[in-house]
C-alpha cells in the first residue's frame, strides 16, 4: 500500500527479493495539468510495469473494496507513504500490517518527518518499521536504522537516502516476519516528543525574526518541495538554497540587499542569509546570478 516514488523503492525491492506480492493498493488516478489528464501514482505505474494487480479504492471502508481485499488472502500488508487505514483493513491479514516511517520513532510521528527533522536542526534521523495500531505511528517497533543529516543536506537529499534505506528495511522486516523471528518493542515515551505535522503553504513562510541558523535549517528542510517562501518585489519568492553570510552590517529582519549582479542577502535576527537558488512567482527556478541579470530588485523599505 503506497503512493509516491518513496514507496516504489520498497515495492521494487520486495519484488526483486522474490517476495510474493499479490496486489498493490494505491490512490485513484487524479486529473492534473491544463488538460486535466488523469495521472496514475508512481506506485501504480511501477506495479503495472511488472504485472502486479492494482486496486484503487476511493474509500477504504467501501464494502466492495473490503471484499476484494479479503479475497486476496494476504498474509501480511506493507504500508509505505499511504493514507491512514481503518482497523478493518490493518487488522485483516494473519500477520497484521506494518508501516515504514521516515524517522526514528517515537520522534517525529506524523506526515512530514523528514522535513521537520531538518527544520529542527537534527544531526540524525532514520527509518522505522512498526505494526499499525489505532493511534497513529504508535505501534510496536520491529526494526530501526539511523541515517546522519549532514550540514548541507536538504529534504530532497535525505528523502533519497531514506527511500533506499527504507526499502532495505522493508525487505528485512518481511523476511523476519516470514521466519517468525522478529522483535516487537513498545515505543518509549521520552519527556520531549517532537512531532511532524502536515505542512501547508502558510507553514512555509520564512520568519526572518529567527536566527540565521534557524532560517537556514528551515529553508533546507522545505527544499525542494514544498519550498520556503518570502515576499520580494511584491511577489511570492520560493527560496531553495542558501548559505549563512559573514556580512555583519546592521539591518531589520527581512531586509534584503543586493549588488544587482552576484548576491542577494536577507537579514535574520542575528545575521544575514545569502540566497543561492530561488524562484520568483511566475518565473522558473534559477541561481541567484541568473535571477539578478533578469530582475530589477525594488529597494527594501522598512514599512
Amino acid at each position: 500500500m503506497g503512493t509516491p516514488e518513496f514507496a516504489v523503492a520498497s515495492l521494487k525491492r520486495l519484488i526483486e527479493s522474490k517476495s510474493n506480492v499479490i496486489a498493490v493498493i494505491t490512490v485513484p488516478d487524479k486529473p492534473a495539468g491544463r488538460g486535466q489528464k488523469l495521472l496514475s501514482s508512481p506506485v501504480k505505474l511501477y506495479a503495472e510495469e511488472v504485472g502486479v494487480p492494482v486496486l484503487q479504492p476511493e474509500k477504504l471502508k467501501n464494502p466492495e473494496f473490503l471484499d476484494q481485499l479479503k479475497a486476496l488472502h494476504a498474509d501480511l500488508q506493507v504500508v509505505v507513504a499511504f493514507r491512514m487505514l481503518p482497523e478493518v483493513v490493518w487488522n485483516m491479514p494473519k500477520y497484521g500490517t506494518f508501516n515504514l516511517h521516515g524517522s526514528l520513532l517515537p520522534q517525529y510521528r506524523g506526515a512530514a518527518p523528514i522535513n521537520w527533522a531538518i527544520i529542527n536542526g537534527e544531526k540524525e534521523t532514520g527509518v522505522t518499521t512498526f505494526f499499525i495500531e489505532k493511534e497513529i505511528d504508535t505501534g510496536k517497533i520491529i526494526f530501526k536504522e539511523a541515517e546522519p543529516i549532514h550540514e548541507d543536506d536538504d529534504a530532497g537529499t535525505v528523502y533519497g537516502r531514506l527511500m533506499e534505506k527504507g526499502a532495505g528495511l522493508v525487505v528485512k522486516t518481511v523476511e523476519a516476519i516470514e521466519d517468525g523471528q522478529y522483535p516487537q518493542e513498545d515505543q518509549d515515551e521520552p519527556e520531549e516528543i517532537k512531532s511532524a505535522p502536515k505542512i501547508f503553504r502558510e507553514t512555509c513562510e520564512i520568519n526572518w525574526d529567527q536566527s540565521a541558523n534557524n532560517v537556514y535549517n528551515f529553508i533546507r528542510g522545505l527544499s525542494p518541495y514544498p519550498a520556503a517562501w518570502t515576499m520580494l518585489n511584491g511577489l511570492s519568492c520560493k527560496i531553495f538554497k542558501t548559505e549563512i553570510s559573514d556580512e555583519n552590517e546592521n539591518g531589520h529582519p527581512g531586509e534584503y540587499r543586493t549588488d544587482g549582479k552576484t548576491y542577494l542577502n536577507f537579514k535574520a535576527s542575528d545575521g544575514w542569509i545569502s540566497v543561492k537558488v530561488l524562484q520568483l512567482e511566475g518565473k522558473k527556478r534559477m541561481d541567484v546570478g541568473e535571477f539578478l541579470r533578469g530582475a530589477k530588485i525594488i529597494p527594501y523599505t522598512n514599512s
